[in-house]
């Protein structure tokens, strides 16, 4: 067994000024890196840039990572950090910011290599030094060591193979409050499919279980918000907050897996947002487990069976059915992940990844 969480992660409100001379000893020329709205709406753009001036810490600022950000906007943006001479890098956002800001101070540190390096095995995985900052309550990337891209010439999403933690991980409840509701919904469903593929998983341990069971304790707290049964105080911000950096921990040592393979495709193909996507698959990945892992995950996360659960994931997330068409692309590109599909811990055919497909039909 092990556990290896070396992000330094404070919560608290007003976390980044408060931690704004932790920031200063990175550098002297911060990369901002955000998508185009949000974070300067929700006011931790405005933080960042507070703390970097107290500092003396110059900053740029790159704010055109899209959703689910592609391999093409991880090259523009360390293009533009070199032209701006940067030597570190600040994400800002959802898990979209997030995970291209760990790619970004990766290419930043090798400026001589091309845009094959991001999916180089073996290769070397330092970066610049990195300040990740959430805004929604769902990727965890915060704490994880994974970087999504999207990969345009396969019409998909992947992982790049390196393992890429950040330095400083600043959480901020407040930034919740100016997040649609969409967002929150979809992104607590993300935080809820973490915690559950790290529980179901083939190299989960007592470490990951550790970080699952707190984490859907913490979790289950804020379902009434969610489902709009009582307004939302600072303490449930926070909570979905912590929830979801506690499901960044879990799937940070063992991985995430057969639900998270099967989004990919259908956040690509049909631009559902990821927490939708793969909340879309919880079900049938659950039914398809020893029904004692399925009854543990369900019961911590306050769900009485599957039927709770799928109405609770209709509730927030829409009811729409996924097209066959769609179902069957996303187990033929799965099936030929067999790295994705060994993190399942029972056996996994095609036959066994269309139930669990098609398992909502």
């Amino acid at each position: 067994m092990k556990f290896y969480m070396p992000t330094k992660l404070y919560q608290e409100a007003d976390c980044v000024w408060h931690h704004r001379g932790e920031i200063g000893q990175l550098g002297k020329r911060a990369l901002i890196v955000t998508g185009r709205h949000s974070a300067k709406a929700n006011g931790s753009y405005d933080d960042v840039c507070r703390a970097l001036d107290d500092q003396n810490i110059g900053h740029a600022l790159f704010d055109e990572v899209e959703e689910n950000p592609s391999i093409e906007t991880v090259m523009k943006a360390r293009d533009f950090g070199a032209e701006h001479q940067v030597d570190m890098v600040i994400g800002i956002g959802g898990g979209s910011p997030l995970d291209a800001a760990k790619a970004i101070a990766l290419m930043l540190k090798h400026p001589d290599e091309d845009r094959d390096y991001l999916y180089k095995k073996g290769a070397d995985s330092s970066t610049l030094p990195i300040v990740e900052v959430p805004t929604t309550c769902g990727t965890g990337s915060e704490v994880t060591p994974v970087s999504v891209l999207t990969i345009h010439a396969q019409k998909t999403k992947g992982s790049i193979p390196h393992k890429i933690f950040a330095n400083y991980a600043l959480v901020d409840g407040r930034y919740l409050k100016t997040a649609p509701v969409s967002v929150l919904h979809n992104t607590a469903i993300d935080a809820l499919a973490h915690l559950w593929e790290a529980f179901i998983n083939a190299d989960a341990d007592d470490y990951t279980h550790m970080c699952v069971a707190e984490g859907l304790r913490v979790w289950k707290r804020s379902k009434a918000v969610l489902l709009g049964e009582k307004p939302a105080a600072d303490e449930d911000y926070n909570n979905m907050m912590n929830a979801s950096a506690l499901a960044g921990m879990a799937i940070a040592q063992d991985g995430t897996t057969l639900p998270h393979g099967l989004s990919y495709p259908v956040t690509y193909n049909q631009h559902m947002p990821h927490g939708r996507a793969v909340g879309y698959f919880q079900a049938g990945y659950l039914a398809a487990a020893d029904k004692a892992d399925r009854e543990a995950a369900l019961t911590m996360a306050g769900f009485q069976s599957l039927d709770e659960y799928q109405h609770f994931y209709e509730a927030l997330c829409g009811s729409d059915k996924l097209s066959d068409q769609d179902l069957d692309y996303a187990v033929d590109v799965l099936s030929q992940k067999p790295d994705k599909l060994k993190k399942a811990p029972f056996s996994v055919d095609k036959g066994v990844l269309k139930k669990i497909a098609f398992f909502t039909k």
